[in-house]
């Protein structure tokens, strides 16, 4: 499934929002700057504690897409547009071209984000895309995991669980005595 650039970025904003639960890397104002910096959030910002714990506040939530039902996710979604009182609108900003924005640029950030998630999650439940959420499959992370691939063949999330789990699997090869090169 090929998403729409803005609907593309929401998702992985999303997904890169909750995996800062689990180590827990969202605790200052400047980790929050970065992670607004990094998925390009547009609108006022206040800089400032409450900030942050608004934001650090709604992970737990939006982790509910992750291995939710599509009724669930559809009622999260519902809940979330209703919250942050969406009214779609098409607007061009920075090198962005057309794209929709459901929240007001003065909206606090934490509803602009949640608008915005669940209008990216919208398109991902309308495109029966739902199986794109899923979890790292090393055994231990917990972190969720955006599969945008062609094929459909993300495993694992990008604190390097792939590469550890390669790692292992070949060196057991290797006590074993296999001399078979595996395929990454």
């Amino acid at each position: 499934m090929d998403f729409t650039h803005d609907t593309r970025l929401s998702l992985q904003a999303l997904t890169a929002l909750v995996n800062t639960r689990r180590p827990d890397t969202l605790t200052t104002v400047v980790d929050l700057d970065e992670l607004c910096a990094r998925w390009r959030w547009s609108g006022s910002r206040t800089h400032d504690g409450a900030e942050l714990e608004a934001v650090r506040g709604v992970r737990d939530r939006l982790a509910g897409f992750w291995g939710a039902d599509e009724q669930a996710v559809v009622d999260l979604i519902n809940a979330l547009l209703v919250e942050g009182r969406a009214l779609p609108q098409l607007v061009r900003h920075d090198d962005f071209d057309w794209h929709i924005h459901a929240a007001p640029p003065d909206a606090p950030l934490v509803v602009r984000m949640l608008v915005e998630y669940a209008m990216a999650m919208m398109d991902v439940v309308r495109s029966g895309e739902l199986d794109r959420l899923h979890y790292c499959a090393a055994d231990d992370c917990d972190d969720v995991v955006l599969d945008l691939s062609r094929n459909r063949s993300r495993k694992y999330c990008d604190s390097g669980c792939g590469n550890r789990s390669n790692v292992a699997a070949y060196r057991a090869r290797r006590r074993s005595g296999s001399t078979v090169a595996a395929k990454t």
